[in-house]
């Protein structure tokens, strides 16, 4: 009887579903890949990281290089992070997180320049500037320090890929409408051309990065009320 319980013990403790400890993918754990997605979206919600959409989303492959980027580096600082939240002294938290995070995109920077050194010469000094990214840092001291590995890993997943889809999205318009073009492939038909169509070079403009992150931001309000700030 006793080796019964000891085996069912175990089984349960393989599964994450003893009282002790709870899932991996619990509904909590899931909000922190979700809720970046659309409710607390770093770009739209927080207003954080709009440089990045102003500057690299006038095509789609570097936006979803850079996305891919910021993605590696946030998962693996915030994990990094959290492992080490209990050695770091208060006074020097922000030098650790600073180092940790260089050393992330150092690494991310030489494997773009060895496997895709066209685009990392495209991206440039932007790659270099996800060490001071808002984002990053942001959920370095807000969750990866008070809270243990896993969390800190979905957290930083969950708030790149929020990040990410907006960059993305912002490209896709960009490019489209810009150059009539998608991942540098023509898109539009010369058909449409020959009707008397032409590409709208204003979306290629800075500007038109900050509007369309506007509109982004008046979409999704319009669609989750909650979102809208009260006087």
């Amino acid at each position: 009887m006793e080796e019964k319980k000891s085996i069912t013990k175990k089984t349960s403790t393989l599964l994450f579903i003893n009282k002790d400890r709870e899932p991996l993918f619990s509904k909590k754990n899931r909000k922190l890949l979700s809720d970046p997605m659309d409710d607390n979206n770093p770009i739209t919600v927080q207003v954080l990281g709009i440089c990045s959409a102003l500057a690299i989303t006038v095509q789609l492959k570097p936006a979803v290089v850079m996305s891919i980027s910021v993605m590696a580096v946030m998962a693996a600082s915030n994990v990094i992070i959290s492992l080490l939240r209990n050695l770091i002294p208060n006074r020097i938290r922000i030098i650790v997180q600073l180092v940790v995070v260089a050393s992330m995109v150092i690494l991310v920077d030489q494997v773009l320049r060895a496997f895709a050194y066209d685009v990392s010469k495209e991206l440039s000094i932007f790659i270099g500037l996800i060490i001071t990214n808002c984002i990053v840092m942001g959920r370095l001291e807000a969750f990866a320090l008070g809270n243990g590995v896993w969390k800190s890993f979905l957290d930083g997943v969950g708030n790149a890929a929020g990040y990410g889809f907006i960059l993305i999205l912002v490209a896709f318009f960009r490019e489209l409408l810009g150059s009539g073009k998608l991942f540098g492939y023509q898109v539009i038909p010369d058909m449409i051309y020959e009707m008397g169509y032409e590409n709208n070079g204003l979306m290629l403009l800075s500007p038109m990065a900050l509007i369309t992150v506007g509109l982004i931001i008046w979409l999704q309000r319009y669609r989750n009320r909650i979102l809208i700030e009260k006087n």
